[in-house]
């Protein structure tokens, strides 16, 4: 054989071998995949198995579910409906209080509808008896203007007039009674504070004036303080802001000038010009300079005393130097920081005795007047000067209004304000404290009695007490007990509003009544 036919044998052999595998191959995937098939179908009954289970399951919870909510939506439903029936209970007893209030209403209309009837019926009667009683009062007043010979306004006015009279004698028994009751508690009161801090405060009180003339040893020395063509007393007033006075006065020169610290400083200055003996222009300025420093340094040491002494602290300097110039200042001859100083002291005391605050007490009585200190210099009144000062210096609104209102020109706003008041009072009304010109004194009293005897029913009038009081008789006969104790009023506001004086002024009004007969 050839190898071509050895090659187609193999190729055969192959070729059925091929064969044989193939078809082993195929048999062998059928049987897997019938394999398979039972594997898929044994998983799909147990699937269908798990479903059951699961719808059966489900079909429970469902059945669980439904009959939850089915009892609830039956409890809800109850719950509703017994609520329900209790808003029907409710609205049903309303409608039966309803029905009984328009019964109530009803019957109550009926009756306003009666009684509005009898009140128009009431209300016609009324009107007729109105007009029947003005008919009458027109026919009586018609007969009365024929017997009294007045018409019917005159006859008002004389009405008027005499409840006029009447009103004002009960308002004066009235406003007596209680101004006594509430002075009598007030004065037992004041009284026993007042006699507490003057006794505590008993000092002795010497009046310091102004001294405005100067004693010379002889006549020879006018001509040395004049000097040649009158250089020496042209350079003294130049020095000093002084006017120099030389008349005919035996051994005396007078000094003139507004301001009191330049009259001490000229005083000063002369005397010891008149003790050296050496009197020219250049010697002149030396000694007033040299006295100017002492007498600045005396003001600021007073100043600083007066507030020392009083225990007070935080005083502006510029406000304890213009304290210090009171020392040279007076008023109706009492020197006003003495006086400044005791008023500040009895204010203090009566603010202890009160239980308000006695620094701002004293505060205040101690810079009460010290606008005085330049009152010279600024137009105003020393309270307007002095609470200005004060304020641009930094004192509490307390302080400005105690020296503003502390001779009553307003209204205090504390108690310290009016405790200032009273102990200034009570400081210038000591006796001796203050003095005045005679002519001043006499024109005083001619003007407390021209006052006095302005009032209607005043017979005599005595100013009595160098002035200090006012006695006055009234006919008994025109005037009543309580006029009288009007006019005692009425004349002290009006001595207070018209009258400049120091202290105070008591007005006595004496009714009497005298009846005499004889026995014969």
């Amino acid at each position: 054989m050839t190898e071509v036919g050895y090659l187609l044998i193999a190729i055969g052999v192959g070729i059925a071998l091929g064969l044989v595998l193939s078809l082993a191959y195929r048999q062998s995937l059928k049987a897997k995949w019938a394999s398979l098939e039972k594997q898929k179908e044994e998983i799909i009954k147990e699937a269908e198995k798990a479903a059951a289970a699961i719808k059966r399951e489900a079909h429970i919870e469902a059945k669980d579910v439904v009959y939850q909510a089915k009892s609830e939506a039956e409890k809800e439903i109850k719950e509703r409906r017994q609520e329900l029936n209790h808003l029907e209970r409710r609205l049903r007893h309303k409608d039966e209080i309803l029905e009984k209030k328009m019964d109530q209403l009803e019957r109550r209309e009926h009756e306003l509808s009666r009684k509005e009837r009898e009140f128009s019926a009431r209300e016609r009667s009324i009107q007729e008896k109105e007009n029947h009683y003005k008919e009458l009062i027109k026919e009586q007043k018609a007969v009365l203007e024929r017997i009294s010979g007045l018409n019917s306004e005159e006859a008002r006015q004389e009405l008027l007039k005499r409840v006029e009279e009447e009103s004002r004698f009960e308002a004066a028994k009235l406003a007596k009674r209680i101004e006594d009751e509430a002075r009598e508690i007030a004065d037992k009161k004041a009284k026993e504070i007042i006699s507490l801090s003057v006794q505590r405060y008993a000092s002795d009180y010497i009046t310091d004036a102004t001294v405005t003339a100067v004693s010379l040893p002889n006549d020879e020395m006018k001509g040395r303080i004049i000097g040649r063509e009158g250089r020496n007393i042209r350079a003294l007033e130049a020095a000093t802001g002084v006017d120099l006075i030389v008349d005919d006065t035996p051994e005396l020169v007078t000094l003139s000038a507004f301001d009191p610290v330049r009259r001490e400083i000229a005083r000063l200055a002369l005397e010891r010009l008149i003790s050296d003996g050496r009197i020219h222009p250049a010697r002149i300025e030396e000694v007033v300079e040299k006295v100017k420093k002492e007498i600045e340094a005396t003001i600021i040491e007073e100043g600083e005393k007066a507030v020392f002494d009083l225990g007070l602290s935080g005083i502006h300097p510029e406000l304890i130097k213009t304290l210090g110039r009171l020392k040279y200042r007076t008023s109706y001859g009492q020197n006003v920081l003495q006086h400044s100083r005791e008023v500040a002291f009895l204010a203090g005391m009566m603010a202890s005795e009160l239980g308000v605050d006695p620094k701002t007490a004293k505060r205040a009585g101690l810079l009460h007047d010290i606008g005085k200190a330049v009152d010279h210099e600024v137009e105003g009144s020393h309270q307007d000067i002095g609470a200005k000062i004060a304020k641009k210096y930094g004192e509490n609104e307390k302080v400005i209004n105690a020296i503003l209102v502390h001779h009553g020109d307003g209204e205090p706003t504390s108690i310290e304000a009016a405790l200032v008041a009273a102990a200034d009072a009570l400081s210038a009304a000591r006796p001796g404290v203050r003095s005045e010109s005679i002519e001043n004194y006499l024109k005083r009293l001619e003007k407390l009695e021209q006052i006095a005897t302005s009032y209607d029913g005043v017979e005599k009038c005595y100013a009595i007490q160098a002035g200090r009081e006012i006695r006055i008789i009234v006919k008994p006969d025109h005037v009543s007990d309580e006029m009288a104790w009007t006019i005692s009023k009425e004349l002290s506001k009006k001595i207070e509003s018209e009258m400049t004086y120091p202290g105070q002024i008591k007005v006595t009004v004496i009714r009497e009544s005298r009846y005499v007969e004889y026995a014969k």
